[in-house]
C-alpha cells in the first residue's frame, strides 16, 4: 500500500491509521508516489532515465504544504517560511531557485506579486507594459516617449500603426508655458461641469480656463461662474438650450514655471529642478547629444 510521511500515516481502504515509528528517522527509496493505488495516478511514469525511472523522483497526485504555509490551500504547491526548526538563511524566503523558470498560465495572471520586487539583469519584454502608478527610470530608452535632446527638441510618441500593417504613427506632445492640465467631455441641459475632485489643491484655481464648442447650432453660451474650483456653470444668453462640448484647462499648484532665463543647460534653472524632468537631460540621453548635457546620470 502506498504512504506517505508527516510523522508516518500508513493508508488503509477507508481510514488513515499513524504509525509510532520514532527510530524510522529516513526514507530510501528510488522514487516515491503519493495518491490513490487504483487507478493509479502517476503523471511521473514517462520521465525515465533510459529505461527506468530517475533515482529521487516524487509524484504526487494531491496539495503540497511545504514550510509555515497557512491551511488554506490557495495552490497545488503551498509554500511558507519557517518549518518547525528550521529557518532559511535569508530571513522570509520561502522559495530559493538556481536556475531558469517558465510560467504558462491558465488564468490570465501568470505572475501575481503582493509587495515589492528586486531585480539585478535585463528585462526583455513582448506585450504591453500596464501601470497604474508612477514609472521611474534613470534613463529611459525606447518608443513611449523620445526626443532630440537638442533644443528646439519636442517629445514624441511613436506607436505602431492601429490599423495598417507595417506602418507606424508618430505624435508630438502639446507644449506651452505651464505644467497644465485639462478635462473634457459634454456638458448639456442643466449647464454644469463638475470638475474631478482631485483638483482639489492639485490646480491653482485661479488660472481655470473653460473652452466650449456648441453642438447642432449655435448657442449664446457663456461662463456665469466658477465656484470653488468644484463646478462650472454654464449659461444660454439668448435663454435656450445648451448643448455643448468643453474643454477645462488649469495650470497646477505650486511653484510656476520660470519660461525663460539666463543659462547654458538646464542644470542652471533658477527654480526647483527636483519638480521637473528634463527629456535629453534627466532622460533619455544620447551620445551625439552630448553638448547639450554637461554632467552624466
Amino acid at each position: 500500500m502506498p504512504c506517505f510521511y508527516e510523522g508516518i500515516y500508513r493508508w488503509t481502504n477507508q481510514n488513515s491509521e499513524k504509525l509510532v515509528m520514532a527510530q524510522m528517522r529516513d526514507l530510501d527509496t528510488g522514487k516515491v508516489y503519493i495518491g490513490p493505488e487504483d487507478p493509479k495516478d502517476d503523471r511521473s511514469k514517462t520521465t525515465l532515465n533510459g529505461d527506468k525511472e530517475y533515482e529521487g523522483t516524487l509524484a504526487s497526485t494531491g496539495p503540497a504544504f511545504i514550510g509555515g504555509h497557512s491551511e488554506d490551500a490557495k495552490g497545488v504547491v503551498n509554500i511558507g517560511t519557517d518549518a518547525a526548526d528550521f529557518s532559511p538563511k535569508v530571513a522570509g524566503r520561502a522559495v530559493d531557485i538556481e536556475g531558469d523558470v517558465k510560467i504558462v498560465t491558465e488564468s490570465g495572471k501568470a505572475l501575481d506579486i503582493e509587495g515589492n520586487t528586486v531585480q539585478e539583469g535585463n528585462t526583455t519584454q513582448e506585450g504591453t507594459i500596464t501601470a497604474s502608478s508612477t514609472v521611474k527610470a534613470s534613463n529611459f530608452v525606447g518608443d513611449i516617449s523620445t526626443t532630440s535632446g537638442t533644443p528646439p527638441g519636442c517629445k514624441l510618441f511613436d506607436l505602431p500603426h492601429p490599423n495598417i500593417k507595417g506602418h507606424r504613427l508618430r505624435h508630438g506632445c502639446v507644449e506651452g508655458p505651464e505644467a497644465a492640465i485639462y478635462v473634457r467631455g459634454k456638458v448639456s441641459v442643466d449647464g454644469i461641469i463638475e470638475l474631478p475632485d482631485y483638483w482639489q489643491n492639485f490646480v491653482d484655481k485661479e488660472t481655470i480656463s473653460v473652452h466650449l464648442t456648441p453642438i447642432g447650432a449655435y448657442q449664446e453660451l457663456f461662463v456665469d461662474r466658477i465656484e470653488y474650483g468644484k463646478r462650472v456653470f454654464i449659461k444660454n444668453q439668448a435663454g435656450g438650450k445648451i448643448d455643448a462640448f468643453y474643454q477645462v484647462w488649469a495650470d497646477r499648484a505650486g511653484e510656476k514655471l520660470i519660461v525663460e532665463y539666463e543659462g547654458e543647460t538646464p542644470a542652471d534653472y533658477p527654480g526647483d529642478s527636483s519638480l521637473y524632468s528634463v527629456a535629453g537631460y534627466d532622460y533619455d540621453v544620447r551620445d551625439d547629444h552630448a553638448h547639450y548635457r554637461t554632467t552624466d546620470i
